[in-house]
Order: structure tokens, then sequence, then C-alpha cells
């Protein structure tokens, strides 16, 4: 069966530990599909690759930052991350073994494959909330997106990660100076405050304009520590 430009196909549709991941082919656009909950496509990336230049712009001229970016989705933040070779080490943590399958060796190999060969990336399979836990590692820059936004959360147990617990979560994987930037389908002011509350610095969003709609939005926030010259908290 062929894809048209109404009747989406459906090209793997698996049971995962966190539910049902579906991917699909919409015309020429690849679909992920988490519990009936549409995630993304690849039809666009800007917010994508966004979310990596925003948090590279805000830290303070750190040669070769690490980067963790939790969720890999269809590829956009890692592939414009391993794109260049202003980051150093790139971490990808990925709950569903069958999102990491399709980049593998699967329908969305052709997005990753250069950024899955660069020997700088590394693929954990991983829940990103116990991964933050349990992790001896730290970064430079954690990017989140895991989620359509801090109100919009694909399953409930990913709330925890944008509460004050949560977000203490991040800070201790940032180096001091560190930045932690967080995708969102619309802005959130609220999110705003609840990342001063947490002891962040430097809070702003940066929204990217949609066809339809509220904006895509990131949300950017600096963990106290090193300051460049002339910037206040």
């Amino acid at each position: 069966m062929t894809a048209t430009p109404d009747i989406p196909v459906v090209l793997d549709r698996r049971e995962g530990p966190y539910g049902e991941v579906v991917l699909r082919r919409h015309g020429t656009l690849l679909q992920i599909i988490a519990n009936g909950c549409f995630l993304m496509d690849t039809s666009d990336g800007r917010s994508e690759r966004l979310l990596v230049d925003a948090a590279y712009g805000a830290l303070d001229g750190r040669p070769a930052p690490d980067v963790l970016i939790g969720g890999l989705g269809v590829g956009f933040s890692l592939a414009h991350a391993a794109a260049g070779r202003r980051w150093g080490r790139i971490v990808v943590v990925e709950r569903e073994p069958a999102v990491i399958g399709w980049h593998r060796d699967g329908p969305l190999s052709g997005l990753s494959a250069a950024a899955l060969a660069d020997p700088r990336t590394e693929i954990v399979e991983a829940d990103l909330v116990r991964y933050l836990d349990e992790t001896p590692d730290t970064f430079d820059a954690l990017c989140l997106d895991i989620d359509n936004g801090p109100g919009w959360t694909v399953t409930e147990d990913n709330g925890g990660l944008y509460s004050p617990t949560g977000l203490a979560a991040c800070a201790r994987v940032l180096r001091p100076g560190g930045v932690l930037a967080v995708w969102s389908a619309q802005p959130s002011p609220e999110f705003e405050g609840t990342l001063r509350n947490a002891g962040f610095r430097q809070v702003r969003t940066e929204e990217v304009p949609v066809a339809r709609g509220v904006p895509d939005a990131v949300h950017l926030a600096v963990r106290p520590g090193w300051r460049r010259r002339g910037v206040s908290p």
C-alpha cells in the first residue's frame, strides 16, 4: 500500500515498555505516534535545530562543550548537533527501543546515519528521568525534547521532570554555567517561573512561528556558576 497525501500508512507498530509506538508515512513525511499521541514528524525541524543552537549560544564560550539530548525522535536534534564540530561529546537518551531501531536500520536511518557514525555520538536506551537520577556524568548542556511541553507530556510520569524535583535532577547533571533547553509545543510563562524558583538564572523563551496556531518554543535557563563578563544573572 502506498501513502497518499490524505491516508497515512503504518510502517511499524510495536508495544514498547511505555505503551504503543507507531511509525507511519503520510505522503512524504514520517511520523511518530506514542499511545495515540502525535509526537513529531519530518516536516520541518526548525524548532529542534533551535533547541540545539540556542543551548550552544547560551553557553559561556567554553570549547567543545558536551551535550545531553533527551529524546531521539526523528533525529533532527542529534543530526544538527553532529553536523558541525562545535560540540564535544553528544549523548542521546531514548527510552523506546523501537525508535532507536528505526534510526539504526529502519526508515529513519537516512536522517541520522551520519550522526550515529560520528565517534562523538552515544545512544543510551533508558528512561531519561531515571538516567538523570543515576548517571555520574555531567554535561555543559541538556536539551529536552521528550514531550510536547511541560504541560503536555507523553506519559503521566514524565510530568515530574518539569517539577522542582525533576529540575533539580537536571541541574545536578549540568556543570556550573551549564544550559538547560526545553522544547515545547507552546510557550509557557508558568514554566519560566518554575525554572526561576528552581534556582536557574537567565531564564528566557525563544519562539518559532508555525503555519497555524501558537508558535513552538524553546525554554532556556542557566545553572548558576561561571558568568560571562557583562552578563547579569
